[in-house]
């Protein structure tokens, strides 16, 4: 879910044996001494093959398929939540400078309620499911069990550092799976804290935090896993695939792109500038599915910027820099990035100042925008607002269907031809007219990208579903008639039972053996009352006799 060329990288470390008691790692660029959970007593980092085989001897003792564990462990994350509530959102001030209303909203209450969704509904997602049974099953009984995978990765990405690994975790829990939990070592200060509450609150072996650098993450994925879950860029995303495809490692693939918005004349513009806004300057526009660019004529293109100046001041007021509800940007590299972007002032019709001391960079628009320009050739992932000039909606799909698929395309209009059309003509993860970043939090809505934006989905029922395969299941039992029915299979094989196979294995519409079997137990007991009627009157008509 993020731009993240080096979301795997930390500040090079070392391990210092401070005693055998407190192991510690030394971060050699600040000299600060960190507290970290994947070092055994000894002072010596755990191999990621040690932190596998712990994981994997865990789930060979099924501890996790008892649903009474998981519950419980859902319980303890959910307390963990509770009682850490202050503590996170201040890692998150500090790795991101995120203000107390988004840190709670996006990331602690958010996930807070993933898991509350997982408590109230796992126990029925994880029963068996009896799905139809086709006419020549209906003798059999058929059943779908949901089957943890295993031993799960899960790499999250930096922007979001609780949300994007502690969900999928919860999902990953409900599902009966041991989890190995690689948080983003960018969002430093997250990562750390996750990897000291996680031990205190979640059985040891069964859910591990691993923290590392690239050298211990790429040693991390020559593991056997049984699924991966990964959050962060495409370019990342290419190498998480790599390294699953050598075992046929199952993954899901949280990705990015440029999600373009799409505005019509139609629009509220008051409403629709204030929604846009909001997506793109949450988290100084450090969302994979913020709006990326606007596609507009130029006459919504002189609205939106007139409207959204005041809009600007009166979020921020009129230093943006000094406004405690703006965040800045994760790491000198990124900011580096981004501020290459303001380099031709005259594009800059909102906005473009920053400053790299503290990673400062405010809300800008840019236009007069080609396609060909460096900031529409790769995903912003930061709090700049490009508008393309098009002429009408159809222009619009054909620009967006040019480029890769996006995660999102926002919509803004009111006529339902132009979002028919959308919807019809156009591919994306998802799609969300009027309104950004909102289809996130509907946990009935599948998300997840398609083609470079991604591959997978979750959220709700759909994270659970994740992280278990469905083993399909048939049984048949060894009752003469079952058999009988049946036999046309066996040679020697002839004409009449080649037809015969064609006519039952036909599918056929409105026919299903839902109540097939209570049918039957219907008719068996309608039969033999009528034999115990003709018992009883047999002889009672031979006593009258």
């Amino acid at each position: 879910m993020a731009k993240v060329e080096r979301e795997l990288i930390l500040p090079s470390t070392k391990v210092s044996p401070i005693n055998n008691d407190n192991p510690a790692v030394i971060n050699i660029e600040t000299s600060e001494t960190l507290p970290v959970t994947k070092y055994d007593r000894n002072g010596c980092r755990k191999s990621a093959s040690e932190v596998v085989s712990i994981a994997r001897t865990a789930f060979n003792s099924c501890k996790t398929k008892n649903v009474a564990f998981r519950r419980q462990q859902l319980k303890n994350l959910l307390r963990m939540f509770d009682e850490n509530a202050k503590a996170l959102e201040d890692a998150l001030k500090k790795d991101l400078g995120r203000p107390r209303q988004e840190a709670s909203s996006f990331d602690v209450e958010f996930t807070k309620n993933d898991v509350i969704t997982m408590l109230m509904h796992f126990e029925e997602w994880a029963k068996p499911e009896k799905p139809p049974k086709p006419l020549p099953n209906a003798l059999d009984q058929i059943c779908v069990y949901n089957d943890p995978y295993g031993v799960v990765l899960i790499i999250s990405a930096w922007n979001f550092p609780i949300t994007l690994l502690l969900g999928p975790l919860a999902g990953a829990i409900a599902g009966g799976n041991c989890v190995v939990i690689k948080p983003s070592e960018i969002a430093e200060a997250t990562a750390q804290l996750i990897a000291e509450l996680i031990p205190k609150y979640l059985d040891k072996e069964c859910y591990q935090v691993y923290l590392g650098e690239v050298m211990e993450t790429a040693e991390l994925l020559k593991e056997r896993f049984d699924y991966i879950f990964f959050t962060g860029s495409t370019t990342v995303g290419r190498i998480v695939h790599a390294a699953a495809n050598k075992y046929l490692t199952p993954v899901t693939l949280e990705l990015g792109g440029k999600s373009p918005a799409y505005i019509d004349k139609s629009v509220d513009m008051e409403m629709t500038v204030r929604r846009i806004l909001w997506g793109k300057c949450s988290n100084a526009g450090q969302i994979c599915i913020a709006p990326d660019y606007i596609l507009c004529t130029k006459e919504v293109q002189d609205k939106f910027i007139s409207i959204a100046a005041k809009v600007l001041k009166e979020w921020y007021g009129d230093d943006v820099e000094s406004s405690p509800d703006y965040c800045r940007i994760i790491s000198d590299k990124h900011y580096s990035r981004l501020n290459n972007f303001l380099a031709d002032k005259k594009n800059i019709a909102i906005g473009g100042k920053s400053n790299a001391a503290n990673r400062f960079i405010e809300p800008t628009i840019l236009v007069n925008v080609n396609p060909n320009d460096s900031v529409m050739q790769e995903e912003i992932f930061g709090p700049i607002l490009p508008i393309v000039i098009i002429e009408n909606p159809h222009e619009a799909i054909n620009f967006i269907n040019a480029r890769e698929k996006p995660l999102v395309i926002y919509v803004f209009t009111k006529s339902k031809t132009v979002k028919d059309m959308f919807a019809n003509n156009t591919s994306s993860g998802n799609l969300s007219f009027n309104e950004t970043l909102f289809h996130f939090t509907v946990d009935t809505l599948p998300f997840g990208g398609v083609g470079f934006s991604g591959m997978g989905s979750y959220h709700g029922k759909g994270s659970f579903d994740t992280f278990v395969h469905k083993k399909g299941t048939l049984e048949r039992n060894f009752a003469a008639i079952t058999e009988k029915c049946t036999a046309f299979r066996y040679p020697p094989y002839s004409e009449s039972k080649t037809n015969r196979i064609s006519i039952i294995m036909r599918p056929r519409r409105g026919i299903s053996c839902k109540y097939l079997k209570p049918l039957l137990i219907f008719c068996l007991g309608v039969i033999v009352i009528i034999i115990i009627q003709l018992i009883y009157y047999h002889v009672t008509d031979k006593h009258l006799l």
